[in-house]
């Protein structure tokens, strides 16, 4: 009788590890992570187009790296699956994008109608 509780809690438990486990193969096919930092460099370029730090050409070029980091996600995602590979690629992208814009904001090239 006290053994059907105890093995009913062993099996639920066994079977919640094995659910975490395959979440946690390196295979998720998204990354919230991934997509916040997406979100977060995107509001800096916004910001500084709208103080004048960024040029219109500065943000032109921004916006085609973005688009490209975009195409890499898409097609790594394609399958169904991203591997720990390709989200470390999209880091290493967006770290060099996060990278990119520093440069462009602080490189004392400015909008003319915002001196």
């Amino acid at each position: 009788m006290k053994k059907l509780p105890f093995l009913t809690l062993t099996a639920l438990f066994l079977a919640s590890g094995a659910a975490i486990a395959a979440d946690w193969d390196g295979r998720r096919p998204r990354d919230p992570a991934i997509h916040a930092r997406q979100q977060d460099l995107q509001q800096r370029v916004n910001q500084g187009i709208r103080s004048g730090e960024l040029t219109a050409r500065e943000a032109w070029d921004l916006r085609r790296e973005r688009n490209r980091i975009r195409r890499h996600e898409q097609q790594y995602k394609s399958d169904g699956v991203l591997t720990w590979e390709e989200r470390k690629d999209l880091r290493r992208y967006l770290n060099q994008y996060r990278r990119d814009i520093y440069a462009q904001k602080h490189d004392f090239e400015r909008r003319p109608d915002s001196w």
